[in-house]
């Protein structure tokens, strides 16, 4: 086919060609069976139309290539933080749930311009961090052709913030820390969009 391409005036290296390892369908702990003799298989088509688009294309974008898939029927479908597609959704939503609280009682969505010295807790400086990894994160995902990498990120990402979450109020008496935190959570919320979006997957604001 690299041939076919020159043949056809196309420059060297213009078709790059990746193999794709097996996928394994599963339900739970037991295998999806297929067989040809029998005409018994599982297309794309059934698979998206069982758990869905964005369900379907997070999952293969997981692993590398050149990685088997196991991929759960089940738990893709599930509402559980072992749904990897699930777990990166729900941080969005409730990134945008914190942001439309702060417009409800009228509190300024600062952008990350302003002066955020209120942020000092480790976790903060951890997500900072996390965030200023992304632009370089995205150049080494398309030149290597792995989005995967990007599945990663999100997922990281995601923990710090349900971790940050869990243990500190957003939206407090101190406006000082609110207005910091706010402009802290409307980044987060726009690099998952992003990149949620690279990947042709939704970014949902409710679930």
């Amino acid at each position: 086919m690299q041939a076919a391409m020159q043949a056809l005036g196309h420059p060297p290296g213009a078709l790059r060609i990746l193999i794709v390892q097996l996928v394994r369908l599963m339900r739970g702990t037991e295998q999806v069976r297929m067989s040809k003799r029998a005409g018994q298989f599982v297309t794309m088509s059934d698979v998206v139309e069982e758990v869905g688009r964005d369900a379907a294309r997070y999952t293969f974008l997981t692993r590398r290539c050149d990685s088997q898939l196991d991929f759960d029927l089940e738990l893709v479908k599930s509402a559980s933080e072992e749904n990897p597609v699930y777990y990166v959704q729900y941080a969005h939503t409730r990134l945008c749930g914190i942001l439309r609280e702060a417009v409800k009682i009228q509190l300024p969505v600062p952008s990350t311009e302003d002066n955020l010295d209120a942020l000092g807790l480790p976790e903060e400086i951890g997500l900072i961090k996390q965030l200023a990894l992304y632009p370089e994160l995205v150049i080494g995902a398309a030149q290597a052709l792995e989005p995967h990498r990007l599945t990663t990120y999100l997922h990281d990402l995601a923990a710090r913030f349900h971790g940050y979450y869990a243990r500190h109020r957003i939206i407090s008496a101190d406006r000082d820390a609110t207005c910091a935190r706010l402009a802290l959570v409307s980044a987060i919320r726009v690099v998952m969009a992003n990149a949620l979006a690279l990947l042709g997957v939704s970014a949902p604001e409710r679930m």
